[in-house]
């Protein structure tokens, strides 16, 4: 969220964001309301003043025995606080609707962030590994599977509906050794404590990250509670300092969670509906840190780079790209994506999105620091990253490492988690 005096002070660049955003989003409203809330805070100000020089006035009158001269500025004192509580309620609720115009602005980009409507605009930045060149046409990850005795699209759409999918065998024990391998390799290598929260959090929380108030039809709401089920362990990972004043010594403070993830997926009908791609149930390790605004930058490059480690031990072709101000999520101030190589659809497809969302997150959830005792706080930088997301490391395996007679090798990082050094057909 950015601040009313950020975006008083900054009009003009604030709607160049919003345009190189590519958003809809105008700020009409905020100028409008935010010239009421001024002119209420002036006006009552006003009436403040000429109270207390009235109330001196009116003082010395009684005190020289001229009541009657009094009363007349008694009246105006009694009609003048009057207005000044009418304005005091108007200022609080201009304040509330100025607020509530400021949740729907998303985050300014960064400044090394490449200026575009949409993903045409992405530069890519690197690449890590060479994709396979097979000597037979490569299947994908939903012929393989079946084949394999992996999945059952078709039972989980009787028990659930579409976007579903049931793992049988080792289909669920690779996406299990996958998880399991994620949390070592982060909480031993990287430098990440493990976290298991909730997979239900309260409204605040989902404020808080940025999901409420805009993206509410892209959640699951428990009915008749506060509860939603989250769309990401970022959502619980960053409030867990919510309306917290942390010490500059404990940053960054880098958190790291399985949970599976919930996701209406409004809007996305049509897209990637084959598969294991885009389900409204899925698994995914996250990356949160909580950093020092000096030093998020920083620490988004090492948090990219941890999400790296995954896919470099698993021997996936990836590339890294820099999204453009088009395509960048609403909380972010910078995100780089992680694109896996896919052989069905020859294509590099997200895996992860590794995001720095500077103070836009820590003041929509008062998350601040001391840089030393007794300083004023100031606001934290929120930064989060899949590391991974399971299903599609899950699909990316299958699809690289398949062989010719429909079996699939089990990455060599993978198999003291499997068992097992390849998975053959039923």
């Amino acid at each position: 969220m950015l601040s009313i005096e950020f975006v008083r002070k900054n009009l003009d660049l604030v709607k160049k964001s919003l345009q190189d955003r590519n958003s809809k989003i105008s700020l009409d409203d905020f100028e409008n309301l935010d010239s009421e809330r001024r002119s209420a805070i002036t006006e009552r100000d006003n009436l403040r003043a000429f109270c207390n020089k009235a109330s001196l006035e009116i003082g010395e009158l009684m005190k020289a025995g001229k009541r009657h001269e009094a009363q007349p500025k008694q009246q105006e004192v009694a009609a003048a606080k009057a207005r000044i509580k009418q304005l005091e309620i108007q200022i609080e609720q201009v304040e509330t609707r100025l607020a509530e115009v400021l949740l729907a602005v998303p985050n300014l980009p960064h400044e090394s962030v490449p200026i575009g409507p949409d993903e045409s605009a992405n530069v890519e930045v690197r690449r890590w590994g060479m994709p396979r060149e097979f000597n037979f046409e490569p299947k994908d990850h939903v012929e393989l599977g079946e084949k394999l005795g992996l999945v059952d699209f078709e039972r989980a759409t009787k028990l659930a509906g579409a976007r579903f999918v049931v793992l049988r065998g080792l289909g669920a024990k690779l996406e299990r050794a996958l998880i399991n391998f994620m949390l070592d390799i982060h909480t031993t290598e990287n430098g990440y404590i493990e976290v298991l929260p909730p997979f239900m959090v309260n409204s605040a929380a989902m404020k808080g990250t940025g999901q409420l108030p805009k993206f509410a039809s892209d959640l699951f709401k428990i009915e008749a509670t506060d509860y939603w089920l989250i769309p990401t362990a970022e959502v619980p990972l960053t409030n867990l300092y919510r309306e917290e004043i942390l010490e500059a010594s404990q940053l960054p403070i880098s958190l790291t969670a399985y949970t599976p993830c919930f996701r209406s997926e409004a809007g996305s009908y049509g897209r990637d509906v084959r598969g294991l791609i885009r389900q409204h149930q899925f698994d995914k390790v996250e990356l949160v840190k909580i950093s020092h605004p000096d030093n998020s930058y920083e620490d988004l490059e090492r948090l990219t780079r941890d999400a790296e480690s995954i896919l470099q031990r698993l021997e996936l072709p990836y590339r890294v790209v820099v999204l453009s101000t088009g395509d960048m999520g609403f909380s972010a101030a910078k995100t780089y994506d992680l694109e896996v190589w896919l052989p069905s659809q020859q294509a590099y497809r997200e895996i992860s999105s590794c995001s720095n969302c500077a103070d836009f997150q820590a003041r929509r959830a008062q998350i601040r620091f001391r840089r030393a005792p007794g300083q004023k706080p100031e606001y934290v930088h929120t930064l989060n990253g899949s590391g991974l997301a399971i299903g599609r490391t899950w699909l990316a395996i299958l699809e690289n490492y398949q062989q010719a007679d429909g079996s699939c090798i089990v990455p060599e990082a993978l198999r003291p988690y499997l068992g097992v050094d390849i998975i053959k057909p039923i």
